[in-house]
């Protein structure tokens, strides 16, 4: 498993399109981008690995009123055992009149034999 498809599954709950890197199409009223930003080993005694470590960064994009979409995001990706390493408003988009709001979130997953 990895990450993209674990919150590409969790995510389809919000009923909120989902892109990875960028919204290709026209942008709808709110929406998601999920951008990778790490993968890393956790630390480790015996110079071999056990844990992989992938994190990425969701930007929440909407007009109007955000704050009922992100505390539904959040909600969900606790629920859904994601680690919340970060969460912040971003700004307010004057040319395209959407607020941004980022959470950027961490999967720790077993490695494979």
């Amino acid at each position: 498993m990895n990450i993209l498809s674990d919150l590409y599954t969790a995510l389809s709950a919000l009923d909120i399109p989902i892109e990875t890197g960028v919204f290709k199409d026209e942008a709808p009223e709110r929406y998601i981008v999920i951008v990778p930003m790490v993968e890393a080993f956790d630390l480790h005694a015996d110079n071999a690995p056990g844990v992989d470590v992938q994190e990425v960064r969701l930007s929440l994009y909407a007009q109007g009123n955000y704050i009922k979409d992100k505390n539904a995001l959040v909600k969900l990706l606790l629920g859904a055992d994601f680690t919340i390493t970060d969460r912040r408003y971003i700004g307010y988009e004057t040319e395209t009149g959407y607020h941004h709001y980022a959470v950027d979130v961490a999967k720790h997953y077993e490695m494979e034999e």
